[in-house]
């Protein structure tokens, strides 16, 4: 155990001083580097290329060959961007990214958190969700969202801290529903970030519908806390306005959850997913394998069946 503790401090100490120069250079420049980087990843490594072309062979059946290649090789220019934008985030100084990454109607939000609502930002995996975390010097209120921790501590507690710059409180995805309860139970008002479009597990999954014509299984936590805890639903569309600047819009779902019948919210977020994806589809991150479980709806049946059988039994 110590052994491994040392070695992850070793490669920390090693990495971490060329990370944080990197964060110092100006943007021009880090571009730059993201155009050499993006070289060779894809045409020397080609790195996740074939996961990028099935997602979009999936997603976009009428579109031409010609057309999804365009968008695959835009994605790359793209990823590599967020890669050094990223970076860029452990040092960006607060004028500089309120400059970079805006919210169009910022007013949608504070009307509720004024009421004393509590809101559940909804939101997917498009354009640039790392600098995001400006959102607390604009909506001037708590502003909370879960991360996954990474295996080295040292590289985490760095990870964590430059998203908690401007305010932005990160707690372990594990732990959710444990700090939304603790804010209801103590009448503190909140935003909480939810990023919705990642694949649950299969054992996990209790509702499925068509994304981008592909039957998945879909995250409902979103839609359960908000019940649970009568938060207002908010989807977050970001789109890319040029190469470095990012603008979010806010568009209201459910103002009163409870209302709605089960998964209408998680049905109108995934609808309005679609929507900004096939606004800037270069923009949204295919580079995971967003439909593995395509296949797999007819096995689910079979171990929900086998769960339901053994509470029954």
């Amino acid at each position: 155990m110590l052994e491994i503790i040392l070695m992850q401090f070793l490669l920390f100490a090693l990495v971490y001083p060329f990370i944080w120069f990197l964060s110092k250079l100006p943007m021009r420049v880090l571009y730059f580097i993201s155009d050499v980087l993006f070289i060779f990843i894809f045409y020397i490594f080609n790195y996740r290329k074939e996961v990028v072309l099935e997602n979009l062979n999936m997603a976009f059946p009428s579109k031409t060959l010609s057309e999804k290649k365009s968008i695959q090789k835009a994605f790359f220019k793209h990823f590599t961007d967020l890669f050094v934008e990223t970076i860029k985030a452990i040092s960006i100084s607060e004028k500089e990214i309120l400059k970079r990454y805006t919210y169009s109607n910022p007013e949608l939000v504070k009307k509720f958190l004024k009421e004393g609502r509590s809101v559940a930002f909804v939101s997917a995996h498009q354009a640039n969700w790392e600098w995001s975390v400006n959102s607390p010097l604009v909506l001037k209120n708590n502003v909370k969202g879960a991360y996954t921790s990474l295996g080295n501590k040292y590289f985490d507690k760095t990870v964590k801290a430059s998203r908690e710059r401007f305010g932005f409180t990160c707690y372990k995805s594990s732990k959710t529903a444990k700090a939304i309860f603790q804010d209801f139970k103590n009448k503190v008002t909140s935003v909480y970030l939810l990023i919705s479009d990642q694949s649950p597990q299969l054992e996990h999954t209790i509702y499925w519908q068509r994304f981008l014509g592909v039957k998945v299984p879909f995250h409902v936590g979103a839609e359960t806390l908000a019940k649970k805890f009568n938060l207002v639903v908010i989807n977050c569309a970001t789109k890319k306005i040029k190469r470095g600047y990012y603008t979010t819009e806010f568009e209201l779902i459910a103002e009163h959850p409870k209302e709605f019948e089960n998964y209408q919210i998680t049905d109108a977020y995934i609808s309005l997913s679609e929507k900004l994806i096939k606004s800037q589809p270069e923009y949204y991150l295919w580079s995971h394998k967003r439909f593995k479980h395509k296949d797999k709806y007819d096995k689910w049946l079979k171990i929900r069946a086998k769960k339901t059988k053994k509470i029954h039994a």
